[in-house]
């Protein structure tokens, strides 16, 4: 079996290193940044979900107390 020369070592030192990288990115099994990331997204998104309907909710609300407001007015 022959010797790897520098180049070789030095690609299987990179091959090494990228390994190691996707590893943090993707995870081993365990989830990585990549997950995080999407849980983090589904939170936000479940928030602005929130958000919405409780403005949704205010403005039928809103809309409620205009029109007793003016009937009342009216009478």
């Amino acid at each position: 079996m022959r010797m790897m020369n520098e180049f070789e070592a030095q690609v299987l030192s990179d091959l090494n290193v990228l390994k190691s990288q996707m590893n943090s990115l993707v995870g081993d099994g365990n989830g990585g940044r990549i997950t995080e990331l999407e849980r983090r997204m589904d939170r936000h998104e479940q928030n602005w979900q929130r958000a919405k309907g409780f403005l949704a909710a205010f403005s039928v609300l809103f809309a409620v107390i205009e029109v007793a407001f003016e009937a009342w007015l009216r009478r």
